[in-house]
């Protein structure tokens, strides 16, 4: 009993311990407005209907700073309505779980969870716990989880394995529509990325009606490095914090997870197209995909009419001209850039296992910098 009221207290600490980081700004509030297209309400992978985004943030001493995201794609039952979905591997140091299963038969069928590097099987056992529960699940003898990861052992306790299938469940129970917490959140809370500290970051882009109306968002799960840059500006450099600095290379491995959703009536050939666009996005961050980086791209279409019911006997889906998907690849690259600047933005610096500190980045200098770049000048 004792157990079970010391996990329900750690659980109830770690939630709140998540809320101050709702006082950071994110890329768009100092006036920096980097794409062609709009975003939708809210700027996050939530501006696509049915989507829900939860976390649950642990943050207990001086340790353990870790924890889970779950990315929700619609709210019936997933697995007797599967998401045409497709993966996309940029760099293959990582640990992604279900992979395969998707390559075959094109298809996810549980909410993607993220994590650290060592808790990919307490998110799978959360996601099967997950799936059995649900009504009309109670036949299930087989459930391909997806489970992201990053290494947050630089200021994680890692092998501590903190990470357990009820928290997996607990951030699926949080997950909510609007506005989605950023920064040193959920799987984010040990992160950092071209050496300041990383995190969760999202974005959206809606296409005009003239191409379709669609929304495209994107969440991410920072974690890696290169030579930042922002909105075409060589930030890292300009502030002489960069790989290779030097000749030395430093604060490029860790990996990055990307996950996109979009509205788009698309199928897995063309969501793995829209997956490798992510990774232009990741390029146009100064992303260099390095030798141990894990840098993975989830890509998942909800339009409702192309979810896959097997109890049917057939299966016709409606889907775009390959011709139609140039501007869904742009929505997709400019996304995912903006979710991971966010995600720079949005964290705050971070003490933790070994006393470790990892530091924001720069926000007010960063600032200074971009709007005296030739790029803003009007």
């Amino acid at each position: 009993m004792k157990k079970i009221i010391l996990k329900t207290f750690l659980l109830f600490f770690i939630v709140v311990a998540s809320s101050s980081h709702l006082h950071s700004q994110r890329l768009r509030d100092f006036g920096i407005t980097p794409g062609i297209f709009k975003t939708g309400k809210e700027n996050a992978i939530t501006d696509v209907k049915g989507v829900t985004v939860g976390h649950v943030t642990c943050i207990v001493g001086d340790s353990i700073r870790t924890g889970v995201t779950a990315i929700v794609p619609h709210q019936d039952n997933i697995f007797r309505n599967k998401i045409p979905a497709a993966i996309y591997t940029g760099n293959g140091f990582g640990k992604l779980a279900g992979y395969t299963q998707v390559q075959e038969l094109g298809n996810i069928e549980t909410p993607v969870i993220l994590t650290n590097t060592l808790s990919v099987a307490a998110g799978l056992d959360g996601l099967i716990t997950y799936t059995l529960q649900q009504p009309g699940n109670e036949n299930v003898r087989s459930v391909n989880g997806v489970v992201g990861e990053t290494n947050d052992s630089q200021l994680n306790h890692i092998s501590a394995r903190f990470i357990t299938p009820e928290i997996v469940l607990e951030a699926i129970e949080n997950a909510k529509s609007g506005p989605v917490e950023e920064g040193a959140v959920g799987a984010g809370t040990g992160t950092r990325a071209f050496g300041y500290k990383g995190g969760i970051g999202t974005s959206s882009r809606v296409l005009p009606k003239s191409l379709g109306g669609y929304t495209v968002g994107v969440i991410v799960q920072s974690n890696y490095g290169g030579v930042l840059e922002i909105a075409g500006v060589p930030v890292g450099p300009l502030l002489g914090k960069y790989s290779y600095k030097n000749d030395v290379l430093q604060d490029v491995d860790g990996s990055c997870m990307m996950v996109v959703i979009t509205d788009a009536p698309v199928d897995s050939r063309n969501l793995e197209r829209i997956a490798k666009r992510a990774m232009l996005g990741l390029a146009k961050t100064g992303g260099i995909a390095s030798n141990g980086s894990g840098d993975y791209v989830i890509a998942m279409s909800v339009y409702p009419d192309n979810l896959i019911n097997e109890k049917q006997p057939f299966y016709t889906s409606s889907v775009l001209h390959n011709s139609a998907m140039s501007s869904l690849f742009l929505a997709t690259i400019e996304a995912t850039a903006e979710a991971l600047w966010n995600s720079l933005f949005m964290a705050q610096t971070t003490k933790g296992y070994k006393g470790r500190i990892v530091p924001q980045i720069p926000v007010d200098e960063v600032v200074r910098v971009l709007k005296q770049s030739r790029y803003f000048e009007k």
